[in-house]
């Protein structure tokens, strides 16, 4: 857990404050950058088949056009979202909370915040998350 409140104001923990809030500037930075690039391309399906009269179901390329619309809409909605738990870190980071696990307190490995800084949970809860069946809403 990087908290510089609950460790003391040391320089190690001053500067794993600094490195976490560099990752995670830098994951948002790149982020952003993708968000801007799929949206461009989203704009640029869109506005060429407003050019031409597509008829998804008689024309051999319709099924294409709607699949690769559909495909850059999907990645964008991830890159969205991913921004969004980008921002969550963040928050959490602010707060001192940035690497404890959601599912059972303990301290998110950095290795584990190196690799995905916005993570919320230690690999073994993250493991047992997979095995749990989905929940519906």
């Amino acid at each position: 857990m990087v908290d510089s409140n609950r460790y003391g104001e040391g320089e190690r923990d001053s500067s794993a404050v600094g490195a976490a809030r560099a990752r995670l500037a830098a994951d948002r930075a790149d982020t952003l950058a993708r968000t801007a690039a799929l949206t461009r391309d989203f704009d640029g399906i869109v506005a060429a088949n407003a050019l031409v009269a597509v008829d998804d179901e008689h024309d051999p390329e319709g099924s294409s056009t709607a699949f690769e619309r559909a495909h850059v809409a999907a990645l964008l909605a991830r890159a969205r979202e991913h921004l969004e738990e980008l921002d969550r870190a963040l928050e959490r980071l602010e707060r001192g909370e940035y690497g404890r696990c959601e599912g059972c307190g303990g301290t998110i490995p950095p290795e584990r915040l190196e690799i995905r800084p916005a993570a919320t949970t230690c690999v073994r809860c993250a493991r047992s998350d997979q095995r749990r069946p989905p929940r519906h809403a």
